[in-house]
């Protein structure tokens, strides 16, 4: 199964691969292209830290919204990634176990 998958995935992949150093795309396609990994993190980053379940949560008790807001100031305060990643994960333990839920 295992195999099958790999094997799969490398048919998907390879051709693109093999072809990079040959294919010379256009200035605004790669333009557009610099915007799919922060598009693709942004989704995945908001719908873990508002969706509980089905429902939106937005109050202050949502530990991950808490733990987001923490993080992000301390990225933008400190410019430092570890720190960022250290206190923003402190503060949602911090506040899921003062809250729960």
């Amino acid at each position: 199964m295992v195999g099958g998958m790999a094997l799969v995935t490398i048919l998907i992949r390879y051709p693109v691969l093999a072809l990079s150093g040959r294919l010379i795309l256009p200035p605004r396609l790669l333009q557009a292209l610099a915007y799919v990994p922060p598009a693709v993190l942004t989704a995945i980053v908001v719908s873990a830290v508002f969706v509980e379940g089905e429902e939106l949560w937005l109050g202050w008790q949502n530990p991950r919204l808490i733990g987001a807001i923490a993080a992000i100031a301390v990225g933008l305060w400190r410019k430092n990634l570890l720190l960022t990643i250290v206190l923003g994960m402190g503060t949602f333990w911090l506040w899921r176990a003062r809250f729960g839920r």
